[in-house]
This record gives C-alpha cells, structure tokens and sequence, in this order.
C-alpha cells in the first residue's frame, strides 16, 4: 500500500535576498522553519535547509531500514543512532547535493560487528 507524504514552501524575493518557509504538510509537527540561500551555503544563522532536511529524511530512512534488515537477521536492534551529513557544493555554474554520509552506532545484542556490517550493507 503507498502512501504519500506532503510538505509545503513558500519563498518570496530573489534567490540571494529572499527568504521562505517550509511546512510539513501531512503531520503538522513543523510549520514555518524559516529556509534562506545563506543557511543553505554559509552558516546556518538560526535556519534549516534542503539539505538539514534530507539528512534527517536520509538517518531516520536508514535507521529504520537497518532495524528492519537486523530484526529478519534474527537479531533486533536495542537503539541504533544514525547521523547523516550532507554536502551542498558548487560545481561548474550551479550547486548540487554532492553527497550524503552516514555514521551509523548500534546496540544489538546477539550480533557481533560481521553480521551488523552485513545488515547495513
């Protein structure tokens, strides 16, 4: 069965100068984070991302892969945390995501570093 997520932005002005927020739109639990181009390619000065958000998208979507993938293994996680670490970067005229890094600990009883590495894999 699908199911479908939404979030909602809206940005006004230009790209440098403007400002905008991002909402969730399907659970409600965040409204308005204020999103600017300098959080995005300086500091983050009190503003989320794109690229903030894809990394809590990318450990959350990774924790619970793996706590799926440990659980058929026969050994379910006690806690696992995963922190994601995504690199917005200039390249040639533009800028993209040039990559999303995880590092990922685990408390597994039953397993050993093999078989924990197999599941993450």
């Amino acid at each position: 069965m699908a199911t479908t997520r939404r979030a909602d932005a809206v940005w006004e002005g230009e790209l440098t100068s403007g400002k905008g927020q991002v909402s969730s739109g399907s659970s409600g639990l965040f409204r308005d984070l204020p999103v600017s181009w300098s959080a995005r390619t300086e500091a983050p000065g009190g503003k989320t991302s794109p690229e903030e958000l894809l990394a809590a998208a990318h450990a959350s979507c990774f924790a619970m892969a793996l706590s799926a993938g440990l659980a058929r293994a026969g050994t379910p996680p006690k806690k696992l945390e995963v922190s994601a670490s995504v690199t917005f970067d200039k390249v040639g005229d533009g800028w993209k995501v040039t990559k999303s890094e995880l590092t990922v600990r685990g408390w597994v009883p039953g397993s050993d570093a093999q078989k924990f590495k197999a599941a993450a894999d």
